[in-house]
């Protein structure tokens, strides 16, 4: 694998930082590695040979006040007790006990499948979310006296910043510059997965806002017991986004691009709510589906073929026997590992280009096992929209199905072939479709992208929250977020102002 690494003066892009700000800087002690094919903590080795500090799997005894159990109304002065815990796996805990923290979370309505037990444990038992990949499973749990779980969180102590959505880089660089270090960090989050959601999954009782509050001090004082610099919680819901401002977390907002339901009857109904020149514009793109002799399906649950196989589909080269999901995994990898891997951005101050897919930039995060755990475990759930061409596959996209919601997630092609417009037909129109159909109010076709604002997805905001130890870096960075939100919203504005429907639809 070749690198090349530059490093420039430190990025102003957070302003000035206090003078106090982060520890010393020694030269005494520091190891420098030449080691040309190494590059640790992204490109940001620690400048420290200092290391993460293990601690109990117990976080302490929590005692909540004016529960309203019948043990408290008895006795008053007596408040009911919930231990708080880290489990290494999702495994530790069962399906049932978690998936009742996050239906009790989301409610049914606002199903949310990636928060549940069989997607969480699909990317641990397939090696993808492990620490092997930076991401080792520390998930919180909160008990009562009678270990009923009364709330969990997902959380990943992370030794990088991939997979995450929300871009930190240029944080870990300032960190770097200042002669402190940046990795390990804690995360909460659904790994691989900007959706947002709530990430603090408690169950329906009429003491959840102390469970709540229980499970943000414990993860406080494990970001600081353990030693580590920050602890970042990603695509919370907005309500709790709002409740951790209060409790000493930075907020920050993103933006992505979403397509609402206004109780379409059919795709053409939707098509009338847009702009002339956008609406023939999307009829031409659809036009070249079946100019190109592709077709189009939706499968669900048991139409995906897991183990009984579909003939004549090319894979790497050769005529061979192949399932939905082993295609789809051929697709996904030529999309990733057609990626350009060139990191170079105005706010930061090293770059690095890889010549080599076998980096971590060029790799698939998801395994091939996992698209066939994932399918087995969450069924109807899952959607994969495919693309043949006579008796061959050819495309697909990968969509999951909540509540209210129609989640599009990964897409891919036959690497021998190109079919113009088939990656918006796949990942935008078949979506749109099928939400008509299941009377679904949302579509979220993922992050970044604002070509899909003509094809009348809009942009809303996303959120996150972070929690810093040094306080001269929390002061930094807090100055920049409120620059940066305030850039955030003036974006979002000019582009409903210019959006792609009619005057008078919002």
């Amino acid at each position: 694998m070749a690198a090349a690494l530059s490093y420039c003066k430190p990025s102003p892009f957070i302003g000035q930082f206090p003078s106090n700000f982060g520890k010393p800087v020694s030269l005494q002690g520091i190891e420098i590695s030449t080691q040309a094919s190494r590059i640790t903590a992204l490109f940001w080795g620690s400048k420290k040979s200092v290391k993460h500090q293990p601690v109990d799997s117990s976080l302490g005894d929590f005692t909540l006040t004016g529960s309203e159990t019948e043990e408290v109304k008895e006795n008053p002065t007596k408040g009911k007790k919930v231990s708080v815990s880290i489990i290494s796996s999702i495994l530790d805990v069962s399906s049932h006990e978690w998936d009742s923290c996050t239906l009790d979370a989301t409610g049914p309505e606002k199903f949310n499948p990636f928060l549940t037990h069989g997607f969480l444990s699909s990317l641990e038992e397939t090696g993808c979310a492990v620490k092997e990949t930076g991401w080792m499973p520390s998930h919180i749990i909160a008990k009562d006296e009678s270990e009923n779980i009364l709330g969990v969180a997902p959380l990943y102590l992370k030794s990088h910043s991939y997979g995450e959505f929300v871009f930190d880089h240029s944080w870990a660089d300032a960190y770097y510059s200042f002669g402190a270090r940046y990795y390990p960090k804690f995360q909460c989050c659904v790994p691989f997965t900007p959706v947002t959601g709530p990430r603090i999954l408690v169950r329906n009782t009429s003491f959840k806002d102390q469970v709540f509050d229980v499970i943000v001090t414990a993860l406080k004082d494990l970001t600081a017991k353990s030693q580590v610099s920050s602890l970042h919680i990603t695509f919370p819901s907005e309500a709790e986004w709002y409740k951790l401002k209060d409790r000493g977390f930075l907020q920050r907002i993103g933006m992505q691009y979403h397509w609402k339901n206004r109780n379409y009857k059919s795709f053409d109904e939707f098509l009338m709510d847009m702009k002339q020149s956008k609406r023939k514009n999307i009829r031409q793109e659809r036009k070249k589906i079946p100019a190109q002799d592709l077709t189009m399906k939706r499968l669900r649950g048991y139409e995906i073929k897991p183990n009984s196989y579909v003939r004549n589909i090319c894979i790497y080269g050769c005529r061979t026997q192949a399932n939905h999901w082993d295609s789809f995994y051929k697709f996904y990898r030529n999309t990733t590992d057609n990626k350009l891997i060139l990191i170079l951005k105005p706010s930061f101050d090293f770059y690095v280009t890889f010549s080599s897919s076998s980096s971590m930039w060029g790799s698939p995060y998801l395994t091939r096992d996992f698209f066939h755990e994932m399918g087995s475990k969450m069924g109807d759930d899952v959607l994969l929209v495919v693309a043949e061409k006579g008796d061959e596959l050819v495309a697909g996209a990968l969509n999951l199905i909540g509540g209210d919601t129609i989640y599009g997630r990964l897409w891919g092609c036959d690497p021998q072939v190109y079919y113009p417009s088939l990656h918006f037909e796949a990942c935008y129109y078949q979506a749109i479709e099928a939400a008509i159909e299941l009377n679904l109010s949302t579509v979220e076709a993922g992050a970044q992208g604002e070509h899909k604002i003509q094809r009348g997805y809009l942009p809303v905001p996303t959120y996150s929250c972070h929690y810093f130890i040094d306080e001269g870096f929390k002061q930094a960075i807090g100055e920049f977020l409120v620059r940066e939100s305030n850039q955030v919203d003036l974006v979002m504005k000019l582009f409903h102002e210019s959006g792609p429907f009619k005057e008078g639809i919002h």
